[in-house]
């Protein structure tokens, strides 16, 4: 999961899996597969970090 922060503070945790994709505009929007939009603080870098861990993980427990 994603841990993102809204511009009001609040933490969400977002399926990486249902990321469609990431805007700057100049804030951070992004988008998942089911339409919902969220503004986040984080920078695109921040999250497309976050989801090639977050895919790492998740693939090299497969192999086990």
């Amino acid at each position: 999961m994603l841990k993102l922060t809204r511009f009001n503070g609040e933490k969400i945790f977002v399926n990486p899996d249902l990321v469609e994709y990431l805007e700057e505009t100049p804030d951070t929007v992004v988008t998942l597969t089911t339409g919902k939009k969220f503004l986040v603080r984080e920078s695109i870098k921040h999250i497309s970090d976050q989801m090639v861990k977050y895919k790492r993980r998740v693939f090299s427990q497969r192999k086990k």
